[in-house]
């Protein structure tokens, strides 16, 4: 039974929004914080985004002022509004269940599937 699902991507066109969740089970959304992460063909996977329990975040360089994670308690839910979105930001995108400490995030064992993200004219 999958932990943490992933939605929301699809294809648009540079300088537009996508807005990406990712649903989780009480218990870990409880638990966890949760990170976002991408990876593009032939590169490595990346940290994009993470937020703590308590709602203290922190982002990649390259997302700064652009990406935005936020979590629904409500909804056991994270979600990354992506603005103004580059090609360079195409990527499949994975949530992750981790530890975040002294704005640090380390990633845990709970992956999504991941969404396919693609920024293209």
């Amino acid at each position: 039974q999958a932990q943490l699902v992933e939605s929301g991507g699809g294809l648009v066109q540079p300088g537009g929004s996508l807005r990406l969740s990712c649903a989780t089970s009480g218990n870990i959304f409880r638990i966890y914080a949760m990170g976002w992460y991408r990876q593009a063909p032939e590169k490595q996977r990346e940290l994009v985004a993470a937020i703590s329990r308590g709602g203290s975040t922190m982002y990649a360089d390259s997302v700064k002022g652009r990406f935005t994670i936020f979590r629904d308690s409500g909804k056991n839910t994270v979600y990354l509004q992506m603005n103004s979105l580059e090609p360079e930001d195409t990527a499949v995108y994975y949530c992750n269940a981790g530890t975040y400490s002294s704005d640090n995030f380390r990633r845990g064992d709970y992956w999504g599937q991941g969404t396919q993200v693609t920024v293209s004219s």
